[in-house]
This record gives structure tokens, sequence and C-alpha cells, in this order.
């Protein structure tokens, strides 16, 4: 990724792992936060290691817009127009205490 510095002091990177062929198969690549792109095209890049799949579609929770890339979401479940300056939070329940997107300032 290339926007490491602005997740955090310490992001946790994990190589990836498909214990399988993905040649004439339909993947499903889901994401929270649809914004760049380029957080997808990483991942398109990522899984053509694996093989040529029949198709690719994109799953977002939410689409922020402002897109640097030519890329858009197949299955959107939330469209928030939001500044630059703002940050979309999801928050699962099992991880956190609720489900629910938040729209607050960048840091």
């Amino acid at each position: 990724r290339d926007d490491l510095e602005q997740i955090g002091p310490h992001p946790v990177m994990r190589p990836s792992h498909i214990d399988f062929d993905l040649n004439g198969c339909t993947v499903i690549l889901v994401d929270d936060v649809l914004y760049s792109g380029r957080t997808v095209r990483s991942a398109l890049a990522q899984l053509m290691d694996y093989g040529r799949a029949r198709v690719v579609r994109l799953a977002v929770l939410v689409d922020r817009g402002l897109r640097e890339l030519p890329i858009h979401a197949d299955i959107v479940g939330l469209t928030v127009s939001a500044d630059p300056d703002e940050k979309i939070e999801v928050c699962f329940k099992e991880k956190h205490d609720e489900d629910g997107v938040w729209l607050a300032p960048r840091k």
C-alpha cells in the first residue's frame, strides 16, 4: 500500500494467502470503504498471483466517492458524500460495542 503512513504509526501487514487456484472462479472482493481505489487496485494485483478468475466483483460497505482510479463497486451498502478532510469509520459489534458507520474529522 502507498498510504501506510496515513493509517497509523504501526499498521499490521499480513501476507496474502489463498490456498486454492482461482482459475475460472467467481471472486467477490469485499472492502469496508471505497475511496481512492488504490486498496482495491492492490488487492486485484495480488489476486492475479493466484490464477485467472472468471470474473471479479467488488462489494463495499461504504462508497465515499472521490476516486483517483477508474474503479467502481458492483454492490454498495451505503453511499456517503464526504470531504477529503473527513474519514469514514466502520465498526462491527464483534470488535466494538456496536455496528455503525461514522463520519469524523481526520486527525
